[in-house]
């Protein structure tokens, strides 16, 4: 049997019984942001035990995927220069790579590079500090949290990044003594980080094994931001006309092909379609970087 069921929803302004009234929100201001397009060229990969065995036999290899796990942005504040911050951010990324270890046996195994960056950005200045109420710590005699939470400062702002993830541009074997660009060493990888590969990480601190390195290419935007306090219009909460319909279990296909076609999928924009914002013909960075 069928079921009907009333979803919840924010109307707009057309609906009958709805009025419009001023209210405040607390929310986060953007101060400064930048979008960047950049490369990193011989980023050494941090392997596993097996992965370090199977570079020694083999340097036919090649990069399946590459997906961004984790990122850690660090702030600081820039000398004579009141209002900006260096942003100092890490990216880890996770490989998964395959290798011909002889002729018609691949391997799979997986790594983790590590890519840095820095912006410079306007992020004023605050000299505030905001503390906010925590659940289970209203008690006659609750214990503060000091590691965070309850106690939020606002001297510094808030960094943010959103990159997809990264194009594998080359990928190769690299005897032991070569440079590569390398921004921490595999003790300082997190331990969450290296729980997302298969394996024991291999320590190479001797530098007498070979290393595999590759390039990448990141699109990302950065932004920094405040706390803030606006007055906007709104428009209360109504209870929509629309119901929800769910398909029936005779007929789980119903729901299916009522479902319009995506075209869009199936049709590509041509070069005429695609703005400079979309990555099209010109592009440019305002980012204030210094230093890779």
């Amino acid at each position: 049997m069928a079921e009907n069921r009333i979803c919840g929803n924010i109307c707009g302004g057309n609906s009958g019984n709805s009025t419009r009234d001023m209210v405040c929100i607390d929310t986060y201001r953007v101060l400064d942001s930048c979008r960047d397009k950049d490369c990193f060229e011989n980023v050494k990969c941090f392997l596993t035990c097996f992965g370090q065995e199977i570079i020694e036999r083999t340097s036919n290899i090649r990069v399946k995927s590459a997906n961004v796990v984790w990122s850690y942005i660090d702030i600081d504040n820039v000398p004579f220069n009141r209002g900006f911050y260096q942003l100092n951010i890490k990216i880890y990324v996770k490989l998964c790579l395959e290798a011909c270890v002889c002729p018609g046996n691949m391997q799979e195994f997986e790594a983790i590079a590590v890519v840095e960056k820095k912006v410079i950005l306007f992020g004023s200045e605050g000299n505030v500090n905001v503390f906010r109420s925590e659940s289970g710590c209203s008690g006659f005699c609750s214990k503060p949290n000091l590691n965070g939470g309850g106690n939020a400062s606002t001297n510094l702002p808030i960094a943010v990044i959103e990159t997809v993830d990264p194009i594998c541009l080359s990928v190769k074997v690299v005897e032991p003594g070569c440079v590569c660009h390398c921004c921490c060493c595999c003790d300082e990888i997190p331990e969450h980080v290296c729980s997302c590969v298969g394996g024991n990480m291999f320590d190479d601190s001797n530098n007498k094994t070979n290393k595999l390195v590759v390039s990448l290419g990141f699109f990302s935007v950065v932004r920094i931001e405040r706390p803030a306090q606006f007055l906007i219009n709104a428009v209360e909460y109504c209870v929509p006309d629309k119901e929800c319909v769910v398909a029936e279990e005779n007929d789980p296909c119903k729901l299916f092909r009522n479902m319009a076609f995506p075209v869009n999928e199936f049709s590509p924009g041509s070069i005429h379609q695609v703005g400079p914002c979309d990555g099209g013909v010109s592009e440019r960075s305002d980012c204030k970087r210094c230093g890779n």
